[in-house]
């Protein structure tokens, strides 16, 4: 897909390889939409783009570990823009961000399934009128090798809690979403991949976990380059990616009851009807 005139939105992109991915997107002519929670970060990556000879980004702050402040940023969006041609969904927490401890969301929810999975789940339904305008459009969620089945009886892991459960928790059910929704949307002209960029790239998410990162955001951000504008996956939908190969992820991930639950559980927690 060429880039040059496309409408890309990309969560958690103020930091990371998220800010890496809309400097080399800006750098290829697209009107890039980013979001952070920080404005002053944002400013940075803005001056930055800005100062290389491209086009402005467009700043969104929310913070989506609540849902009002998902909501909020998908109407932002809704608002400012009448086509959507990428839909990146990579804003995250890590498994010790703040400490390893079990948080809770705004909304009581697991605060890593809240940010890393709720919260794209639900930008993905209500920015979906504006993917079917700029079809052939693409979501990409960016989730993780590391992957744990969920249990059902438990999901907010209220006990046995660990943050590398619940991290690896929520990014399977990135996976599972992306499967799900693929075949939702089959036949509109919006495809839905997921994808594990790179093991610990040096990012603030590795590092704050006390992790020797031992790939580059560039190595990351290649792989997610690929499934946002790759000709050799146009049409592909449904897929999970470890890097550049397609791979599979955790078997849960290809139990269609499991994914059943799994959607209806979202649908109720983010307060949308099926």
């Amino acid at each position: 897909m060429t880039m040059n005139g496309k409408t890309v939105l990309i969560t958690g992109s103020t930091d990371g390889v998220g800010r890496y991915v809309a400097r080399r997107l800006a750098a290829e002519g697209a009107k890039v939409l980013i979001h952070g929670r920080d404005a002053a970060r944002a400013k940075t990556l803005i001056d930055e783009i800005v100062n290389a000879g491209h086009a402005a980004p467009i700043f969104y702050q929310a913070d989506l570990s609540s849902m009002s402040g998902t909501r909020a940023l998908a109407e932002a969006v809704k608002r400012d823009h009448q086509r959507l041609d990428v839909f990146v969904s990579n804003a995250g927490i890590g498994s010790q961000n703040d400490g390893p401890q079990r948080q809770v969301s705004a909304d009581s929810h697991e605060l890593r399934f809240a940010v890393n999975y709720l919260s794209g789940f639900l930008l993905a339904h209500l920015l979906l009128p504006l993917l079917k305008a700029a079809a052939p459009s693409r979501i990409v969620n960016v989730a993780s090798l590391g992957q744990h089945p969920i249990d059902f009886d438990d999901v907010m892991i209220t006990k046995g809690y660990s943050g590398s459960r619940a991290y690896a928790q929520s990014k399977l059910a990135q996976i599972m979403f992306a499967i799900d929704f693929a075949e939702e949307v089959k036949g509109v002209g919006v495809t839905v991949n997921s994808l594990h960029p790179a093991t610990y790239m040096n990012t603030t998410m590795v590092r704050a976990g006390g992790i020797t990162p031992i790939s580059t955001v560039e190595q990351g951000g290649a792989a997610i380059l690929r499934l946002v504008e790759g000709d050799d996956v146009a049409g592909k939908s449904g897929l999970f990616f470890n890097g550049m190969n397609e791979a599979r992820a955790n078997p849960q991930a290809y139990d269609a009851d499991a994914r059943k639950r799994l959607r209806a559980l979202s649908l109720e927690l983010v307060g949308i009807s099926s």
